[in-house]
């Protein structure tokens, strides 16, 4: 009869430590999704100008980095915006225009946001933009668009993309020529409100 007893009690013990010990797997399992990286900041970059923003932007946002890199690099001849036969000239004459990339990001599906960074080219996104967004679907992703600039506006930039692609939830952009850290931690916290 004790014995009887003795194993009912460790019998009892076992389950509430298994019980336990799943509920426990499984709010960690909670805590590591709550974790898992969910922000994507994919940028392109002529003259690493918006490439050392991007970077910055990625460690204050804890998100992923992704280069947005030509197939066929632009020369310093190709970005020559006052030569209108210039590679850059032509393609931003172009709007169906889709310059080529070397990659695609892995797995966009995983990502609820994306910062996406730019130099503005004639008052717009360059057209590799586009192909970055043709190319990895961004539809019912909330996308922030960042850039730098050497005098034009961001608004224009961001609503010729909202007209292209209106199943993308595109927000206010942001102008970040020479951002600080602390500019992109107001940035941040202005987000979180």
């Amino acid at each position: 009869m004790k014995l009887k007893s003795i194993t009912m009690a460790l019998a009892g013990i076992c389950l509430l430590m298994t019980s336990c010990a799943q509920k426990s797997a499984a709010t960690q399992t909670d805590e590591e999704m709550k974790d898992e990286t969910k922000t994507l900041v994919a940028y392109f970059s002529a003259t690493g100008t918006t490439k050392a923003v991007a970077e910055d932007l990625a460690k204050v946002m804890d998100a992923t980095l992704f280069e947005i890199e030509p197939a066929v690099p632009y020369t310093e001849a190709d970005l020559d915006w006052r030569d209108s036969t210039s590679r850059s000239s032509v393609e931003m004459h172009d709007l169906s225009s889709r310059p080529a990339v070397k990659s695609k990001v892995e797995n966009i599906g995983q990502y609820d946001v994306v910062f996406l960074g730019y130099p503005i080219w004639w008052y717009v996104a360059p057209t590799i933009i586009n192909t970055f967004i043709d190319e990895n679907n961004l539809d019912g992703k909330t996308v922030y668009c960042f850039a730098t600039s050497g005098g034009s506006p961001i608004e224009p930039c961001v609503e010729a993309l909202r007209k292209q692609y209106p199943a993308v939830d595109w927000k206010a952009g942001r102008l970040l020529n020479g951002a600080t850290t602390e500019t992109l931690e107001t940035w941040k916290a202005d987000l979180a409100k």
